[in-house]
């Protein structure tokens, strides 16, 4: 990663920076009104291709093809600033090889990806779904559901996202354990923090297995029959982190044999979610179309936050949330003791 402390930009030309997220004109002026230094052009998904070669700064989340390997050749490009918290859309080979900084909006959104965890979690243990199919029938008639009191919960994948849901979640009364790849600075409400490489340890405790991780190399594909099979009979998975990191088919073999009691999937493995897949039609299933981070405020927070880390780039400090391109994510320093 290229050392910007104390190195202010002092070229007399402004900085070229390029928009590819829903903004209104006003947040655009909003956002050009935060430096005298900087142009700001918003290309929208259609147009960001060619307008990204031109750019010294890219704010935004690119869901259509960009040349990234003629980007990185061009040199021109210094920061990518992704509106997600998510970067597999820019973390190309070539990108994680340059010297662009890359830095996220992680954690900016924690407490409407919980608000979603909650949803999908008790959409599936209180049946929600078989009730609402119900409901359309007119058919006031009980039937069965699962109790969350007293359940242990894993979350894997500790970051903003993992420590929220696990703050939201504490008051109940369960057990949290949890994997990160920074297994420190655990909350009391955590019962056990472990390492990454330690998820095997806990999986046989586990009765709700939440997934937070973001998505590269390490996390793709990382939870499988082989991980499901070590769950308790019985269990449930809630993912919020990336459709991928799921084996979807492992997934769908778990419910159907009815050793998982149910799943709540906010994200699958290829979005849209194909109409013939068997999740459509399963009663224990909940899913909701990659929403977890929406809300109201996303567009206005997220343009408060970019223009402070503009501000910070502008004058030579590193941006908040720079991620270590490889895995994807802000490294967290381990604290002295």
């Amino acid at each position: 990663m290229a050392d910007l402390t104390n190195t202010p930009i002092e070229d007399t030309q402004k900085s070229r920076v390029v928009l590819c997220f829903p903004v209104t004109d006003e947040q655009v002026a909003e956002l050009n009104e935060c430096s005298d230094k900087i142009e700001v052009i918003n290309a929208g998904q259609s147009g960001i291709a060619e307008e990204i070669m031109q750019a010294d700064i890219f704010v935004g989340h690119a869901k259509v093809p960009v040349p990234w390997a003629e980007v990185v050749q061009q040199g021109r490009l210094k920061w990518i600033q992704s509106s997600a918290a998510g970067l597999d859309h820019c973390l190309k080979p070539e990108v994680i090889d340059s010297d662009i900084l890359v830095s996220s909006v992680s954690g900016l959104f924690a407490n409407q990806v919980a608000e979603q965890t909650m949803s999908l979690l008790f959409g599936v243990y209180r049946s929600a779904l078989t009730f609402f199919r119900a409901y359309e029938k007119r058919e006031f008639v009980r039937r069965p559901t699962m109790d969350f009191h007293g359940q242990t919960v894993g979350i894997v994948g500790f970051g903003g996202n993992g420590r929220r849901i696990a703050e939201v979640l504490a008051p109940w009364g369960n057990r949290i354990l949890a994997t990160d790849k920074y297994p420190w600075d655990k909350p009391d409400y955590v019962e056990r923090l472990v390492g990454a490489d330690q998820l095997d340890d806990i999986l046989h405790e586990i009765d709700c297995l939440i997934l937070c991780v973001p998505l590269n190399a390490e996390t793709k594909g990382m939870i499988n029959q082989s991980v499901l099979e070590k769950l308790k009979p019985g269990s449930v998975v809630i993912n919020v982190a990336r459709g991928p990191v799921i084996q979807e088919d492992d997934l769908i073999g778990a419910l159907e044999s009815g050793y998982l009691a149910g799943a709540g999937l906010d994200v699958v493995e290829v979005e849209p979610l194909h109409p013939t897949s068997p999740l459509w039609t399963m009663e224990n299933v909940v899913i909701s179309p990659h929403v977890g981070a929406q809300s109201r405020f996303r567009v206005p927070n997220t343009i408060k936050f970019v223009s402070q880390n503009i501000q910070r780039f502008l004058r030579g400090e590193e941006p908040l949330n720079v991620v270590d391109k490889r895995l994807g994510y802000p490294a967290r320093k381990k604290p002295c003791v």
